[in-house]
């Protein structure tokens, strides 16, 4: 399992920062981990799973 932070979510997904946070406040993306009081990251495997979703839906 693997931690990847903002930079690589953004790079991954082709989503804007501001995306990734407005997606997340929607309960439509996954979830952040925090790894320390000023920083998260997020499971990489949920990441692909949210884009292995996305390919599924779109028929």
């Amino acid at each position: 399992m693997r931690i990847i932070r903002l930079k690589e979510v953004m790079h991954k997904t082709g989503l804007a920062r501001s995306t990734v946070y407005k997606y997340m406040s929607e309960k439509r993306f996954p979830m952040t981990v925090q790894l320390s009081e000023s920083s998260v990251g997020w499971v990489e495997s949920e990441i692909d799973d949210w884009i292995e979703m996305l390919i599924s839906q779109r028929g």
